[in-house]
């Protein structure tokens, strides 16, 4: 049995965490908790519980708040139109939605530190788990270097790639973050926590300007309200021409709306090294989930009203050149066509905040995702390896030499090609949610079999199976169109774009290869709903719990701002 103590004496010094002494440490087996009640362990195989649960909501909303907000809704309405996208990016929510919950459902019964690709292993079959875990380390080996070179470009607003090389401010960058998740999850936990507040405030900001510009409070006085949900309309045509154009406008804007949601999921991986997972999971998955379609909705139902979809601004910034580049941000255009001087700059600045903070995060979900796969044995076990702060030091070493793609955006052809891999992570992100989905099915039928009744969950999904089977449906449906255009043929696109298809569809046979391959070299056989192992390593969970519980209890403290704080600001932070 796993004892838990802390030792309020002082230790030699070598410890790790001042308040447990070198002897308990290195005791191995045992975890004992620290000083704030994370729970560490000394054997270097396990992560450290040193998350709570402000941290993880919003490491959450860090990661899944980013450029797809505050640059991507641009490509979206100048595309789609105002109303497409307003549709599009809450459906897309809802969505989002019956996903988190599912495996907000799995998270609480188990919270394991193989994420949700330990669930798939469990619950679906070894090779389900093995193709999940590595498609979504993909994602982010992948979104990181990618959210370097958003960095660098942003910077190139002040000095341009001739002045200062943009290999330089992605260097800088790189070895803040690999040192940032290397200085320990309590480290990273509380620098995340304070980048995204700023986030948050951001974001709000940028609503509440947002709102007062839509009533006329500008320089230029101007009362925009749904005016050009009028003129030039709230449906752009797409493609097409009436109606059918209308409706590839929304079916487009709807994509768009889901690679904007990427990353919501990412709180699955938190679960590992989360203090009081059973509580702090399913409380983290649902505000971060009321925050997040708060943001997106109010932020995108305002851009609307600010912005036409013919502006000349807007459509410069949706060029293939200016895609990624901070003056592609819509809200940069709602800024100057309102007349207000000096701001576009300082939001230009804020946008490094989002960048960075998100391939902070970015890097720390991949660091945390081939660890997982490790332990359950699907990847080589030296990336099991942990440091005395808990850190999988070898598994950040090979997710951060990935980093080193963004180098291939120095050069300005290599540009295109990298931005092919983008096209990648949305593919993978959506085989992420099916996944997800696919799991909790087989988790819901699992338990019922071996009569684990609602009230024996800590959590349970509001939609239960019906809704998975519906998100189900829809993640397949948009998987399989979210390269539509390239089947087009007009003026536009007057041949098959080729590229776009392979890039768009790639991770699709990839996925189902993996799949297949592993069930072909490991002879495994899917886990029948009897069969399903919901206990192994459970008992462990229960007594940390129970000692986190205790250590609580002795350590009871109110929490900051009384009542105002906790019913009006908490939810925010």
């Amino acid at each position: 049995m796993a004892i838990f103590k802390r030792n309020s004496g002082s230790s030699d010094g070598t410890s790790p965490h001042a308040d447990i002494s070198k002897a308990e440490y290195q005791a191995g087996e045992a975890p004992v908790l620290s000083s704030d009640g994370a729970v560490v362990y000394a054997d270097h195989q396990h992560l450290h519980r040193g998350l709570k649960s402000r941290h993880i909501t919003m490491i959450a909303i860090g990661g899944a708040i980013g450029t797809g907000l505050i640059i991507g809704s641009g490509k979206a309405l100048a595309t789609s139109g105002p109303g497409s996208i307003l549709i599009s990016y809450t459906l897309v929510g809802l969505l989002v939605y019956v996903v988190m919950m599912g495996l907000g459902e799995m998270a609480a019964w188990l919270p394991h530190a193989s994420g949700f690709a330990g669930y798939a292993t469990r619950f679906v079959d070894p090779a389900f788990g093995f193709a999940l875990g590595w498609t979504y380390w993909f994602k982010y080996i992948i979104t990181t270097p990618n959210q370097l070179t958003a960095f660098a470009l942003v910077i190139q607003e002040w000095k341009t790639p001739k002045q200062v090389n943009p290999g330089v401010w992605i260097t800088v960058v790189l070895v803040t973050i690999i040192a940032i998740n290397y200085f320990g999850v309590r480290f990273f936990g509380e620098f995340e926590f304070w980048l995204s507040s700023l986030k948050v405030i951001i974001i709000v900001g940028l609503i509440l300007l947002s709102f007062i510009l839509v009533l006329g409070g500008g320089p230029t006085h101007d009362r925009t309200g749904f005016r050009y949900y009028h003129n030039p309309g709230a449906f752009k045509p797409y493609i097409a021409q009436g109606d059918k154009g209308k409706f590839l406008g929304f079916w487009s804007s709807l994509i768009n709306a889901v690679f904007a949601y990427l990353g919501t999921e990412l709180v699955g991986v938190t679960v590992g090294e989360a203090q009081n997972p059973r509580k702090t999971i399913p409380r983290a998955i649902k505000l971060t989930f009321y925050r997040i379609l708060f943001f997106y909705v109010l932020s995108i139902l305002f851009l609307g009203m600010l912005v036409p979809y013919n502006s000349t601004q807007l459509a410069f910034a949706t060029s293939k050149k200016a895609g990624t580049r901070a003056s592609a941000s819509p809200f940069v255009v709602a800024i100057r066509l309102a007349g207000i001087k000096h701001l576009p700059g300082i939001l230009n600045a804020c946008i490094l905040v989002f960048t960075f903070s998100a391939s902070n995060s970015d890097l720390y979900i991949a660091s945390r995702t081939i660890y997982g796969l490790a332990e359950q044995g699907h990847a080589p076990r030296f990336l099991k390896y942990t440091d005395k702060r808990g850190v999988p030091v070898t598994a950040l070493g090979v997710s951060s030499l990935f980093c080193l793609l963004a180098y291939m955006n120095v050069s300005d052809d290599s540009k295109v090609v990298f931005g092919y891999f983008v096209n990648l992570v949305t593919i993978f992100g959506l085989l992420t949610w099916i996944s997800i989905l696919v799991t909790h099915v087989y988790f819901v039928k699992a338990r019922r079999a071996q009569g684990i009744t609602n009230d024996q969950m800590p959590y349970v999904a509001p939609f239960g199976l019906i809704g998975s089977y519906i998100g189900l449906f829809f993640c397949i449906l948009i998987a399989l169109t979210k390269n539509f255009p390239v089947f087009t043929y007009g003026k536009e696109y007057g041949k098959f774009d080729y590229k776009n298809f392979i890039t768009g569809y790639l991770g699709i046979p990839l996925y189902i290869i993996m799949i297949f391959g592993y069930k072909f070299w490991h002879k495994t056989k899917g886990i029948k709903p009897t069969e399903a192992d919901f206990y192994t390593g459970k008992d462990e969970i229960d007594r940390e719990e129970e000692a986190f519980l205790a250590f609580k209890a002795a350590n009871k403290k109110d929490q900051p701002g009384g009542w105002f704080y906790r019913h009006f600001i908490a939810w925010l932070f």
